[in-house]
Order: structure tokens, then sequence, then C-alpha cells
């Protein structure tokens, strides 16, 4: 698959071959949906939590002794039924939410989802982009520019880059709506989410090295 390379004004200057095994994969639905539930289930913090009954502070002494009273006999005023009791099955932030998929499953995903956004024409070539300092105005007009040129760019673009430029991410990062990420860290939720990837030229050689090493197809 062939797909055009631009420059930093959003102009055409040529074009590069897309590596077929990352960029023509077929979509399977159910595999999307696995490996996006594993992906957000394992981001999960668990933040809600409560106490149980031995947690709970005070209670230690007996409300009334056990017969002769007339009412019921209890143990202590912080049992679940009581005000102020304990929480019973209640949510504990200890709790693990990890889930497991396997790495060939995860990578085939990441390939559909990349391969989903060559074919719509989202998956933008740039050749290189050179910022004279940390300049957020130099990027926004960028994105503009392809913003008029391109068609479908959309509004959440997910930079990818070959390797660190703290110029660049710096002048990204205050940007609503536009992120950016390392070659080598390519997830399933953040490209499914972004209406389109800008990728530096450099970094198509990063995605191969890392995500094809070991495929012996």
């Amino acid at each position: 698959m062939k797909t055009p390379v631009y420059n930093q004004k959003a102009e055409v200057i040529g074009e590069v071959d897309l590596n077929p095994k990352i960029f023509e994969v077929k979509p399977k639905e159910h595999l999307l949906a696995e490996s996006i539930r594993v992906q957000l289930s394992n981001s999960r913090k668990g933040l809600a939590n409560t106490k149980t009954r031995g947690e709970v502070r005070g209670g230690g002494r007996k409300p009334w002794k056990q017969k002769g009273t007339g009412r019921a006999r209890v143990g202590s005023i912080r049992s679940p039924i009581w005000r102020g009791g304990g929480i019973t099955f209640g949510p504990k932030s200890n709790r693990n939410w990890e889930l497991k998929l396997n790495k060939k499953a995860k990578k085939q995903a990441l390939f559909m989802t990349l391969s989903d956004k060559a074919k719509e024409n989202r998956f933008i070539i740039i050749d290189k982009i050179e910022l004279p300092a940390i300049k957020t105005k130099e990027v926004v007009k960028m994105l503009a520019d392809f913003q008029k040129n391109v068609r479908d760019f959309g509004k959440k673009q997910l930079l990818v880059l070959a390797k660190k430029d703290d110029k660049l991410i710096k002048s990204v990062r205050n940007i609503p709506n536009v992120e950016s990420i390392f070659a080598n860290s390519l997830n399933v939720v953040d490209v499914m989410k972004a209406d389109s990837i800008i990728a530096l030229k450099d970094s198509l050689g990063v995605i191969e090295k890392t995500y094809l090493r070991n495929d012996k197809n």
C-alpha cells in the first residue's frame, strides 16, 4: 500500500510503501473488542474503598447482655445492619482488575486499528517536523494546514514520534485533542480514539522493528 508523504506545510512531496503485514490486516471485531476491554481494565485504578465491620472504629464492647433484655442479641454496634456499621461486600481499593491477552493477539489488534486508519487515509506521514524552539503556535499552524488540505483530518490527532524530541513534545502538550506517543509504545485505545494518526517518516522503521522483530512469516 502506497501513501503520500507530506512536508510540514501539508504539501505532498512523495510517497512511501506501507508494510502490508501491519497496514493491510483484516479486522476481527471480537479481537478488537477484547483488546480494548483488557487495556481499559488494566489501566483501571481501584479508588473506591469501604470498611468492613472489623475496620470500623469502635464497637468493641457488647451493647447489652446476651439474654434477659427481650431484645435481639447483638455482638457489636459496628454490625453491618446497624447505622455506622461496616459494609458487607463493599468495594475495596486493593481489588485486582488485571486481565490478560496474549502478545500475538494484542499485536494483531493493533495492526487492525492501524490498517483501518491507513485504509481511510487517516494515517498521515510527515517527512520531518522542525521547530526553532518550543513553539505551540507553530504546531497549531501546521495542524491548521493539514485541516485544510487533508480530507477527514478530524479534530483529534495522535502524533507518532520515532525518538524523543523535547521541543516537539512540549509544543504539542498544551494543544487540546492532540497527543504524542513514541512509535514503540503504540496501543489500540489511543489509535482508535484519534481521528487521524500523524506519523513522522522515521517512525515507520521503528514500528516495523518493534512489532515485527519476532515475525517468521
